[in-house]
């Protein structure tokens, strides 16, 4: 969610000086993509896994400060939900076996903290949405102890005015009210940074747009909320929802969400920067103490504050991020299309497939985007979202497409030609593309997997929240097995 604020109350002045500095920023920023040495000769890959917490009984367990106290590891901090922690994986490059050894580090990172974790009574799980998750548990004392997020909450519901709808359709359609952006805590995710020089940004984010669509297809791992079977990812419309700032009267008149596709493709990332200022009020108005102009003139490198601030509470499924290490300033691209888990192998995985399919697309001499409507990519998400493995997909020279088809005719030698670009080692590539072609050709990602056990235990006489535990205990069994959740079992 960010970095931590200081205040959840803000005066109009406040948010005057604010909306100036926020402008400021955005000119400055203009001037250093002309001007500045941006850090990109030895681009880094990055990785956040956002985690959620359970007791004994597979239930949702609101004990992350206490279970954060006793892993005692910076690398881990606070989600939104009391029963969220999010681990963030320290960045490393691409090239030879480093995809081995982050494998390797992520899994004993993850559990040395789930040992720390069973102290406190509580397993740690990757999955997209709980799904023993229910109403009666997002009451009460369900955030986190942090200003940002009361500041958040407040005010996302000053903007709308009224409480906020979550209706999501599917084989069991889920209808109901909110009075606080509880169910956004719902959604843990994966994200995945590409550090990217200015002039490579627009083709790697234009890229990962097409990709979003083929990606979330292979990964969905979220087809469960408050007990009902929804979307394959339903994770993709319930964040929407959650953290809506609109009415009804405003979404007619064509006001655009935070939580956003896109609406075009872009020739550079100071075109979503501008559509962030241009487009969307502050949530958070806090004001630091810099001077952009002042900065940028003395030779140093400005770290715009209230321009990152305020991207980041605009929820991009691609974000542009602009960040400042050891005085040199960088661009990344970070992908939050996916849900955590069910595996690290399974997460490996789906990384290594994204990395290698962006480097392909964003070196094409003439790019997919050109071929491709961005109307079309955006369908292809919500088709995915909604679908999975059984969506349809439209793809320029092969019309529609099952993703297992579009996958293995076309995706995967290009993804496995773009880790040979990046000096990727043989045995990483053939590792972790071989686990998608698995998944492709049984059809069968997180979320068929869950759904397919839910329904057999089920039949076989349980109810509808003692088979989602059950299942849950299962899935934990095969998280912590590392083998790819296209060969788990599922009950007969």
């Amino acid at each position: 969610m960010g970095e931590e604020v200081k205040q959840t109350d803000f005066s109009l002045a406040h948010r005057r000086e604010y909306r100036r500095k926020v402008q400021l920023c955005l000119d400055v920023f203009e001037t250093m993509l002309a001007q500045s040495s941006f850090e990109f000769e030895r681009p880094l890959t990055g990785m956040e896994i956002e985690c959620n917490l359970v007791d004994g009984d597979y239930q949702p367990a609101m004990s992350n400060q206490e279970v954060l106290a006793s892993i005692a590891d910076p690398a881990y901090q606070t989600e939104l939900g009391a029963y969220n922690i999010e681990f963030n994986v320290p960045p490393r490059p691409l090239p030879g076996r480093a995809g081995l050894e982050l494998e390797a580090d992520v899994r004993a990172s993850l559990n040395a903290a789930e040992a720390k974790a069973n102290q406190n009574g509580a397993h740690i799980v990757m999955i997209g949405i709980l799904p023993t998750l229910m109403p009666e548990h997002l009451t009460g004392r369900w955030m986190s102890e942090s200003t940002r997020y009361q500041a958040l909450n407040e005010s996302i519901f000053t903007a709308r005015g009224e409480d906020i709808l979550i209706d999501i359709t599917g084989p069991e359609r889920l209808s109901l009210q909110t009075e606080s952006i509880a169910p956004e805590s719902a959604c843990t995710s994966m994200q995945l940074h590409l550090q990217v020089s200015p002039a490579d940004f627009a083709q790697n984010w234009n890229a990962a747009q097409v990709l979003a669509g083929p990606q979330l297809a292979l990964g969905a791992n979220s087809p469960y909320f408050f007990g009902h079977q929804l979307w394959a990812e339903t994770r993709i419309e319930l964040f929407a929802q959650a953290t809506d700032t609109r009415p009804d009267e405003l979404k007619t008149q064509g006001v655009r969400p935070r939580v956003w596709f896109g609406e075009r493709w872009i020739t550079s990332i100071f075109d979503l920067f501008e559509e962030n200022v241009r487009y969307f009020p502050s949530l958070l108005p806090e004001l630091s103490d810099e001077d952009p102009v002042a900065e940028l003139a003395a030779g140093r490198t400005p770290r715009l504050q209230e321009l990152r601030l305020h991207n980041g509470t605009i929820y991009r499924w691609n974000r542009p991020v602009y960040d400042v290490v050891e005085g040199r300033p960088h661009l990344r691209v970070e992908n939050r299309v996916l849900p955590a888990g069910p595996t690290v192998l399974d997460m490996m995985a789906n990384a290594a497939f994204y990395y290698g399919m962006l480097r392909s697309l964003s070196e094409e001499d003439r790019p997919l985007w050109t071929k491709l409507s961005f109307s079309a990519a955006q369908q292809n998400f919500l088709e995915a979202a909604q679908h999975g493995m059984d969506a349809r997909l439209y793809w320029p020279g092969l019309g529609e497409v099952t993703p297992d088809e579009l996958v293995l005719r076309q995706l995967l030698p290009m993804a496995h030609e773009g880790l040979r670009r990046w000096g990727v080692a043989v045995e990483v590539r053939d590792r972790y593309l071989g686990v998608i072609e698995g998944r492709a050709k049984t059809g069968r990602n997180g979320s068929a997997w869950q759904v397919a056990t839910v329904a057999a235990l089920q039949e076989q006489g349980m109810t509808r929240p003692d088979a989602l535990a059950e299942m849950l205990r299962r899935y934990c069994q095969g998280m912590h097995s590392n083998e790819p959740v296209h060969m788990w079992e599922s009950p007969a």
